[in-house]
């Protein structure tokens, strides 16, 4: 059978009602709820943090530490970014109690590349404070607010996902399909209360975990930002975006504004054995906690220096060349300086080893400055 003829199958089996126009009668949500459930069942991602559709009913109970550590790690990534590092996580700390028993350092040198450091912060303080109380997770959206990291849409997420809660989960994927299903003309920026508002008519009272995971699955595969597959979609007969013939056109945007650009430099030391200069950034800010090579006083705000006469110590620099860095907020230029040296480290600052780069707590921005500087040098496996 072919996922047309699959879908077409479930939408058989749930047939709508008149609700091109919006209908948000608790008749229409609930055909809507169960031809999303019964496309999910047939079509749901195979994801390394999930469970398989029904699990609930069938007396099982996904692990509520592996939803919510998902689901802080899928903050402003992509799926598959979050993958291996999900795998990594799990292997080397398998259970909440594991992860708090970790020392901050290594976590922050596991999460290195993913990004938003500010998550890893935080799921270190969680992971702490869930482990203080016994290793369990609270099991109500309000109990999980209180906890570190977490915020309207992750105890959501967990409440239903782990807990079967009927929680409104709404994220990126999930307010693109209702913004095309209802046509929503509000720009998205203001139109958020609204949509909250409207998938909480949706969540049916059984399986509101999958029906989640289900909305997130239809906007990640089938209702996507650019070429939507609407003739695949389980609601196409409810969505007034299609019947507008421009589905794209939702969710409504206002224009971005342009992102300023900051410039600084960045000194690359090489010491003969090929150990590299690194010290560790401010626990709180941009990158807290992270590792880098000295730069300049460059910030979100202002510029730092771009010449080789910023450099931390007197050294024979040479310009290695200019990366590019984007930020949520603004881009950064960093002109680039190698040197070969011999001499201590300064305060505040470490030698690292060849071998031991590639498992330092170095953001994506501070892997290209040295890669630049010394080619290969981020990949070398540890011993």
């Amino acid at each position: 059978m072919t996922p047309l003829d699959q879908t077409r199958k479930a939408s058989q089996k749930a047939p709508s009602g008149d609700t091109g126009s919006g209908d948000t009668s608790k008749a229409g949500s609930r055909d809507i709820g169960a031809r999303l459930l019964a496309w999910y069942d047939a079509h749901h991602r195979d994801l390394p943090w999930r469970v398989t559709p029904g699990a609930f009913a069938r007396g099982e109970r996904p692990d509520p530490y592996r939803v919510w550590l998902s689901e802080v790690m899928l903050q402003q990534t992509t799926v598959e970014a979050v993958k291996a590092y999900f795998r990594n996580f799990v292997e080397k700390w398998p259970t909440v109690e594991a992860l708090a028993a970790a020392p901050a350092e290594d976590v922050m040198k596991a999460w290195a590349g993913l990004g938003y450091y500010s998550r890893a912060r935080n799921l270190k303080a969680c992971a702490d404070l869930v482990a203080l109380r016994g290793g369990r997770f609270p099991d109500t959206e309000a109990g999980l607010r209180e906890l570190p990291g977490i915020g309207a849409y992750t105890a959501a997420a967990i409440a239903a996902i782990a807990f079967d809660r009927p929680a409104a989960v709404v994220d990126g994927n999930v307010e693109r399909v209702v913004a095309r299903l209802y046509s929503i003309e509000t720009p998205l920026s203001e139109a958020k209360p609204q949509i909250r508002a409207l998938v909480e008519k949706l969540v049916p009272q059984t399986r509101p975990g999958d029906f989640a995971q289900a909305m997130m699955d239809l906007g990640a595969t089938i209702c996507t930002p650019k070429r939507p597959r609407c003739m695949l979609c389980p609601v196409r007969e409810d969505c007034s975006a299609i019947l507008s013939g421009d589905p794209e056109r939702f969710p409504v945007r206002l224009p971005k504004d342009d992102k300023p650009l900051r410039k600084g430099a960045a000194f690359v030391a090489e010491r003969d054995d090929g150990a590299i200069l690194l010290r560790k950034r401010p626990d709180k800010g941009l990158l807290g906690g992270m590792t880098e090579v000295p730069t300049t006083a460059w910030t979100a705000r202002v510029d730092g220096a771009t010449t080789a006469d910023a450099a931390p110590f007197p050294a024979d620099w040479r310009r290695a060349g200019q990366i590019g860095h984007v930020f949520t907020h603004f881009a950064l230029e960093l002109d680039i300086f190698h040197a070969h040296v011999k001499r201590d480290a300064p305060d505040g600052h470490f030698w690292s080893l060849a071998h031991e780069i590639s498992g330092e707590a170095l953001p994506t921005v501070m892997k290209k400055v040295i890669e630049t500087a010394i080619p290969g040098a981020t990949k070398k496996q540890q011993h």
